[in-house]
């Protein structure tokens, strides 16, 4: 039974006079997986990536927070700054909500007009944004 190609099954392959054999190094390369997806996957992690929504003081706590608040300012007055331990919610960049931070820091100045407290090393709070504040004796 002949087959269809037995005329041509047995000759050697053509060899380019021009071009010499590709390394199989480069040959295994044409093979690699490649992404047809680009950055998929960076948006579906940043979509799994869960934030916090801002909590909303209640009267007591906005009262209780203002008397800190009150003491600070007596401690940035007679010292030239305070320590504290804070705790502050910063938005998120990319999505809705954000994360609670707590960072121990020294507070240079508080500014009641535009409600911001100035860091020590220049970063700003706003005061609306923290949550608690506990102070040093």
């Amino acid at each position: 039974m002949a087959g269809k190609y037995d005329d041509i099954i047995h000759l050697n392959r053509p060899v380019s006079r021009k071009h010499s054999p590709m390394p199989m190094e480069e040959r295994a390369a044409q093979f690699s997986p490649f992404a047809a997806l680009t950055g998929y996957e960076d948006v579906i992690s940043e979509a799994a990536r869960l934030t916090a929504e801002q909590v909303v003081l209640d009267e007591d706590a906005k009262q209780e927070l203002d008397e800190k608040l009150r003491l600070l300012d007596a401690q940035i007055t007679a010292r030239g700054s305070a320590e504290a331990e804070l705790t502050w919610f910063v938005p998120d960049g990319l999505k809705l909500g954000g994360e609670y931070l707590t960072r121990r820091v020294t507070v240079r100045r508080a500014d009641h007009s535009y409600r911001l407290l100035e860091l020590a090393d220049r970063s700003v709070i706003e005061i609306d944004r923290i949550l608690n504040l506990r102070l040093d004796p």
